[in-house]
Parts: C-alpha cells; sequence; structure tokens
C-alpha cells in the first residue's frame, strides 16, 4: 500500500510540475490525486470506519484554510473592484524595479509578520497586477514576493500556521520566538534580494488605464479599502480574543464588509452596484486554484493518515541524528510535501521533555518549516496562491526563483546556528 501511495503522489506530483507540458490543469491533476491517494488508502485497511473518521477530521483543518481562503479572496477582489490600490499605488512613485522589489519585498516581509504568509500574498500579487504591466517582470515579483511572505510569517506566532502551531503547542513562546528569528529570517530574504538586484535593471511599465472605470467615488474607494484592510487585520485579533481558527475571524469580516458595502450602495440602481458587490467579487476569485489547494492538501493528508511522514521523521532520526541536519531536512522536506504534517509529525516525535519550551530545536524547525518551502512554488501557502493567482509555471519558478530561496534558506540557517552559539547557548 506505502508503495503505491507514494507512486501515486509523485506521478501526481510530476503532472501538476509538468501542467504546461501535458496541457492539463494542476488544479484537475491534484484533485485526481488526493482522491486516488484516499481510495488507495481505505481499500488497503480492514476498518473502513477509522479511514473515514481520519478524512473527516483532516477534511476539517483543510476546510478551514479552504475559508480562509476564500474570504481573504473575495476581500481582496472587492478592494480591487471599488480601485481602492490605487491610495498605494499612487503613493509608488519609483518606476526604477530595483528600489520597487526591495519595497515590495520588505513591505510583504513586514506584512506578512502581523498578518500571514497566505494573505499578504494574495494581497500583494493583487497590488502587483496594478503597478507592472510586463508578465516577466510581474513573475519575478510573485516570486520574490513568495520569499518575503514566508520569511516574514517565520519569525511571528500568526504569520504562518506552523509557527501558530508550535505557539499554541507551548514548544515556542512569541518573545523568544521574535527575538531569535527575526535576523534569521530577514537573512533568508535578504540573500535573494541582493542576488537578483545585480541582474534586474531598467523600469516597469505600468498597465494602461482601464476603460471599465468602475463608478465608485474617492470616498466609496477609500473607505472599502480601509474597511477591507481592517478586516484582515482584525483575523489575529480575533483569533487572539476568541481561540477559534482564522477562517472564522476572516468569515467575520468579510460578512461586515459585505453589510457595510451594501449599506454604502443601497441608494444605487441594481446596474450600477452588480460590479461593487460581494456577489461580483465571489464570481471573480480564482476557484480553480482553491479547488488546487484542496486536492494537494488531501494528498498529503493520505500520506499522513497512511503513517508515512511519521515513518519519515524516524528514519530521519534514526539516519542522521543531528538535530541541526534533521531540521534543515524538514525544511527542504516542507517544500514537497505541505510543512504542516511535518511539523506535526515533529511534535509527536519529540516531547518537551526531550526538548523543552523555547529550546533551539523548536525555534529552528520553525524557521526551516516557515522558509524551506519558498524552494518549490507548490511548497507553502503562499507559494500556491501565488501560482494560483499568476499562473506561475512550476519549472519557471524552479529555474529562475528556486534557487534564490535556497541559498537565502541556507543562509538564514547559518545565521540562526551562528547567533545561537554566540548568544542563546
Amino acid at each position: 500500500m506505502n508503495v503505491l501511495l507514494i507512486f501515486i503522489f509523485i506521478a501526481g506530483y510530476l503532472a501538476i510540475a509538468s501542467e504546461h507540458v501535458i496541457k492539463i490543469n494542476k488544479a484537475a491533476t491534484a484533485l485526481l490525486t488526493g482522491v486516488l491517494c484516499w481510495t488507495v488508502y481505505i481499500l488497503f485497511q480492514p476498518d473502513k470506519e477509522i479511514v473515514v473518521h481520519h478524512l473527516n477530521e483532516h477534511l476539517g483543518d483543510i476546510s478551514g484554510i479552504l475559508f480562509f481562503l476564500l474570504g481573504a479572496m473575495t476581500i481582496v477582489e472587492l478592494i480591487d473592484a471599488h480601485d481602492g490600490f490605487q491610495l498605494i499605488t499612487d503613493r509608488i512613485k519609483t518606476k526604477d524595479k530595483r528600489i520597487l522589489l526591495w519595497i515590495i519585498s520588505l513591505v510583504t516581509f513586514f506584512l506578512s509578520a502581523f498578518l500571514d504568509n497566505l494573505t499578504t500574498t494574495i494581497v500583494i500579487v493583487s497590488l502587483l497586477r496594478k503597478i507592472i504591466n510586463n508578465k516577466e517582470d510581474r513573475l519575478f515579483f510573485a516570486g520574490m514576493t513568495v520569499i518575503a511572505a514566508n520569511a516574514g510569517g517565520a519569525w511571528s506566532p500568526i504569520g504562518d500556521v506552523t509557527s501558530t502551531m508550535l505557539w499554541i503547542g507551548h514548544q515556542i513562546t512569541s518573545v523568544n520566538l521574535i527575538t531569535q528569528l527575526i535576523l534569521p529570517s530577514f537573512i533568508c530574504l535578504l540573500i535573494p534580494l541582493i542576488i537578483i538586484s545585480f541582474f534586474m535593471k531598467g523600469t516597469v511599465e505600468a498597465p494602461e488605464d482601464n476603460d471599465d472605470k468602475t463608478n465608485s467615488t474617492a470616498f466609496e474607494r477609500t473607505a472599502v479599502f480601509f474597511i477591507g484592510l481592517s478586516a484582515l487585520l482584525f483575523v489575529p485579533v480575533f483569533k487572539t480574543i476568541t481561540h477559534l481558527p482564522p477562517f472564522m475571524g476572516i468569515l467575520f469580516g468579510l460578512g461586515v464588509m459585505w453589510v457595510l458595502t451594501e449599506i454604502i450602495h443601497h441608494e444605487k440602481d441594481e446596474m450600477d452596484k452588480n460590479n461593487l458587490s460581494v456577489l461580483h467579487a465571489l464570481r471573480k476569485i480564482d476557484t480553480p486554484s482553491i479547488l488546487f489547494f484542496l486536492g494537494i492538501l488531501i494528498s498529503i493528508s493520505a500520506l499522513q493518515s497512511a503513517g508515512l511522514l511519521a515513518s519519515l521523521a524516524q528514519w530521519l532520526t534514526l539516519k542522521i541524528g543531528n538535530e541541526s541536519v534533521i531540521v534543515m531536512c524538514i525544511g527542504l522536506l516542507s517544500s514537497v510535501v505541505d510543512n504542516v504534517p511535518l511539523v506535526a509529525a515533529a511534535q509527536g516525535m519529540y516531547s518537551l521533555d526531550v526538548y523543552p519550551t523555547d529550546h533551539s530545536f523548536w525555534l529552528f524547525l520553525t524557521y526551516a518549516a516557515g522558509t524551506g518551502g519558498s524552494c518549490l512554488i507548490i511548497g507553502s501557502a503562499a507559494g500556491v496562491a501565488a501560482m494560483g493567482m499568476e499562473n506561475i509555471q512550476f519549472f519557471w519558478y524552479l529555474k529562475r526563483i528556486a534557487g534564490l530561496a535556497f541559498l537565502g534558506f541556507l543562509a538564514g540557517a547559518g545565521v540562526f546556528i551562528i547567533q545561537h552559539q554566540l548568544f542563546f547557548n
């Protein structure tokens, strides 16, 4: 069974990576891979009810991510429909590619720590469409956005799902997470930024003004922008206050935004307010990307339920032994398999008696799992979102961005190890 599961997953993975060659949408491949993995798993198990129970458990976590993605994308689309991003684009005066890349990357890095890497990527990639017309240039910026968002999310307890998991599980505390990971995470972004700056020259060309201008006023544009931004920023606050998962916060924000936009446009006739409504935004969001996300996550959950990921973690412990090397391997593996089950497996394998709270193992794991996923486009939620929104090809990212992300990952890891030996040992 395990061999067949691995074969199906690898075959599906290769088909996703070769989307532009085989001409089959990656969402279709991901869905087939996910369903086939669970089908094989249940066929080889005598107790079918246990498998269905496992699937339902995973589906609860997966649906939370998908609803979060749905809510965030709808809010961003609604801001875009009102030309809300114009408030930002009007203030970005530079056209120099290098300067603009540094601005976008640094904004993404810090914004990701306050929102999270997924939401930040959705916002920034949407913003890039308003600033950069050339597709190739925009893909480079989107690739750097993925690196910056994952690096920024790694040093915040609410910036990445895995950092939140370890924070809630008492493996790390917020103060030590920030103080010990902000520098390695920044170096993880800084190295790719410096390298790419040597090759990026010239100026960007802004997209031509769309003839289909919205009929929103300056007040409506400003109001919807700040309402939407507040809804996104409120998510971590909502989670901290209520202890409910983040998707509840994003759905609450979307509901509030829906009501307020209906009030703002209540005097307009149906034709005028149609393109400014949440219903219109819901029709515009990239549904295939959400289905792709679903397929990827249920595929990985099948491997987790079959015990393959836990076996992998045990194998790493037995064969390697060195905790720093193990953590770096887990980080790089998170670019192939989702970092959430890998971190969950590590939490199950190593108790707080072995590695107490704020041990270097847990802090290094937070860094590695958060930033290692940048090495492949489908290795993180941020990467999958950018891939869907900008139709980034797997091999394009592998050829042009993956090497930069890997160098940044290694540099940040080196800084963490040196920093810990000098100051926190």
